[in-house]
Order: C-alpha cells, then structure tokens, then sequence
C-alpha cells in the first residue's frame, strides 16, 4: 500500500533553495569536502564559466572522478565524452553528434509529442498520479529510447532501474547497481554485433574515431554515460515544472500556446532548478581557487546551481520568471562540455509545457515528499521523492 504523503509542506528555506549565497557573495569560492576529500566549490557565474573554457588548468581527463562523488565503485570505465579533454574530446562528441541532434527533427518532435501527450492523458484518466515513478521516469526513459533508437519494450526495462542508474534504493555504494548497469551494456552491444540499424548500439559496433574502431571500453563507456547522465535531472525538472503549475495555473494558460514563450519558460526552469549541483575537475598542477589551494591531482566544483543564482547576473534570481531574457544559465554546463544532452532535454521539457496546457485544465497536489542533495557543507533542494497530483482533463 502507497504510504500517504504530506498533502502540504513548508515552503523550503532560502538555506535551502541557494545555500551558496554567503560564500557565493563573500568570497566566490565555499571549502567543502565530500566523502572526506577537500574540495573548493566554485560559485560565481563568470569564475564558473571561466574555469569551464580552461580545460588545461582544470582537467577532465579523469576517470570516474568528473562526478561529485567520485564513481570508482559504481563503473570502472571512463564515460565518454565527458571525461576527456581535447582533441580527444572533440572526436568522441563530433562521433555523437548525429544521435543526440536527432531531437531537432521535426519527424522527431512530432514523436516525442505523442509519447508526451499519451502519458498526460493516461495520468488524466487516473484519480490521482505520483509524479516522479509514475510520469516523469516513464517520460524520460521513453524519450531516451526514442533518441537512441530503441524499441520500446526496452525502455520498460530501464524504468526498473529506478531514477537513478546508481543510487536508487538501498545498494549502499551503488556498486551492485553498477554492475548491473555494466552487464546490460556488454550483452546490448555482443547482440548488436554485424548488426545493421540506427539504435545506438548497432552504431557503436561500427563507429570510428580517428581512423580506428572503437574499443570495447569506449563503447561501454560511452553508453554508460547515455544511460547514466540526465536521468534523474530530467526527471527532478519535469516534477518541479508539474508542481509549479499546479499552484501558477494563470502563467501555464499564458504561456501554452505559444511556443516562443515556452522556450523562454523551459530556459528559466533549467536555471531555477539547476538539477545538477555541480561537476568536478581535476588539477594536473598545484594551483588555487579563490584563495583556497588545490594540490596536484586534487578537485575543484564548477557549482552550477550557484552560479545560476549569481545575483550579479541574474535580477531576483530567486524568482521564476518565465519571459526572463536574456538569460545565460550554466544549467546545461559551460565550454566544450556543454551538455551533449541539452536538444534532448529541451525538447521533453517545451512538449511537456506544451501539452500540460492544452490537455489539463487544473492540477491539485496531493502530497509531496522532497529530494535533497545533502552533503557536509549544505543542503539544497533539488526535486522530489514523490510527487501524488490531481490533472483534470481541459474539456
């Protein structure tokens, strides 16, 4: 039996909703240190974009250790492209361009929009719905088959793996998780084998970069990353953008129809939410941040949920304003990482605005559970752990 849920819960602290705010206008920089490892977070918009665009300085040629907590028990190959530095960088990306480019087809679009419109209505039909398990994980892991040009069913499969590839239930250090994760790539990629088609396991068995097939570890690598980055961020988003409208329905009626607006509306919810904390880089030489020193081989945070708060940048930045312009959120990173993902996510989030308008007419919160990313040094709000609404249909 589903547990009950709180129907109404005090709105979340300013601590809460920006944390970094004193160090942020104080120094620029908060010492932190996570799973005991020291590490300066970087907090201001244009020292966090800076130190993005200097990849000599502040590497990501690191293994598992890009990620904030580092991830050496939960995958033991690099993810790529996000953990390499140029050239190598470039090629893997340029290699994957035509996958995650395929939301900007219009054939695309049209697709994504029924699997979104279908979702909303079959929640319509249901007296209630939780949010997060039950609409959002179904969202993102059908869209993510129709990137990847998988069959359904399969995306079946990965809405068992929970909101987060890793951490989704109680396997302690995700490592059993993790090999799960591992297991499921190698027999997708040995069934793919002198395999023709458009799924992306069949176009990593043929892939080339820089004259050479890819190793075993490359493509696994690089669908690890597929499967691992941008699920429970786009699934924190999608269920913050639910629970908004359910308490400003006047700004979704305003906004639905017109698909300008919704663009400018799907930018502010990126940078408002900010569902990734942050990322790391790693230091091949002794430098410093801020004033706080980093050692060789030592880490530093591009905080961009910070940086998208930086009141010099950003007027009332804790405020949702939807027509915000311009408006240059760190939400989908910065530099030659800038998030391979992002048409992708635009594209789930503008057809979930889209269609929320024009097939409900209210949404009612039940009841709510918030997600934090708690750490040593703060605790920010960043989704939910289950979000029970009402959606009356638009008659």
């Amino acid at each position: 039996m589903p547990k009950t849920l709180p129907k109404s819960l005090p709105r979340p602290s300013p601590d809460e909703i920006d944390p970094f705010r004193p160090a942020r206008v104080q120094s620029g920089v908060l010492p932190a240190r996570f799973a005991g490892e020291p590490i300066p977070m970087i907090l201001r918009h244009a020292e966090v974009r800076r130190a993005a665009k200097d990849w000599q300085t502040f590497s990501s040629d690191a293994p598992m250790r890009v990620p904030i907590p580092s991830e050496e028990a939960v995958r033991s190959v690099r993810q790529l492209p996000i953990e390499a530095d140029p050239p190598l960088h470039g090629q893997f990306r340029d290699l994957l361009k035509p996958v995650f480019l395929r939301p900007l087809q219009p054939a695309y679009q049209a697709r994504l929009d029924r699997l979104v419109a279908g979702l909303i209505d079959a929640a319509v039909a249901r007296p209630r719905i939780e949010v997060v398990r039950d609409f959002a994980l179904p969202l993102q892991s059908r869209a993510l088959a129709l990137l990847l040009g998988m069959p359904d069913a399969a995306a079946e499969e990965w809405i068992g793996w929970g909101t987060h590839v890793f951490h989704d239930g109680g396997d302690g250090d995700g490592s059993a998780r993790g090999q799960g994760l591992d297991r499921y790539i190698r027999r997708a990629l040995a069934a793919a084998s002198g395999r023709g088609g458009d799924d992306v396991f069949a176009l990593l068995q043929r892939a080339e970069v820089a004259g050479r097939r890819l190793t075993t570890d490359e493509q696994v690598g690089i669908a690890n990353l597929a499967f691992a980055g941008g699920r429970d961020t786009v699934i924190h988003t999608v269920s913050r953008i639910v629970a908004h409208f359910a308490g400003h329905r006047a700004e979704l009626e305003t906004i639905w129809p017109d698909p300008r607006r919704i663009a400018f509306a799907t930018e502010e919810f990126v940078r408002f939410v900010s569902p990734l904390t942050h990322i790391g880089r790693v230091c091949p030489e002794p430098t410093e941040v801020g004033g706080e020193p980093v050692a060789a081989d030592g880490r530093v945070s591009l905080c961009w949920a910070s940086a998208n708060r930086d009141e010099t940048v950003f007027d009332r930045p804790d405020e949702i304003r939807l027509d915000r312009s311009p408006n240059p959120h760190l939400g989908f990173g910065s530099g030659i990482h800038t998030c391979l993902g992002a048409a992708q996510a635009r594209a789930i989030l503008r057809s979930l605005i889209h269609h929320l308008g024009a097939r409900t007419r209210a949404i009612t919160i039940l009841g709510e559970e918030r997600q934090y990313d708690e750490q040593d040094s703060y605790r920010r709000w960043v989704g939910y752990r289950a979000l029970d609404v009402a959606m009356e249909a638009r008659t």
